[in-house]
């Protein structure tokens, strides 16, 4: 139990972490490449970050459920 668990935080945590890396890279872009996209009511670097949060997030999540399964944790 306890390691199941424990496999579940992390893959919170590599979601977490996953995610923040991709809204600043997100943001990065928005803020050079794309000032005039919206999303969600926002504009340039804000509406791509939280695209970029987004998307890092469930590749994070997808990518420790994989370590989950697969027993590596």
């Amino acid at each position: 139990m306890g390691k199941t668990i424990l496999g579940i935080f992390f893959t919170l945590v590599i979601g977490f972490v996953l995610g923040v890396i991709g809204l600043f890279i997100a943001m990065y872009i928005g803020g050079n490449y794309a000032e005039d996209f919206v999303f969600n009511g926002v504009r340039g670097y804000e509406a791509t970050g939280q695209i970029g949060f987004i998307i890092g997030g469930v590749i994070g999540l997808i990518t420790g459920w994989w370590f989950l399964l697969k027993g590596k944790i």
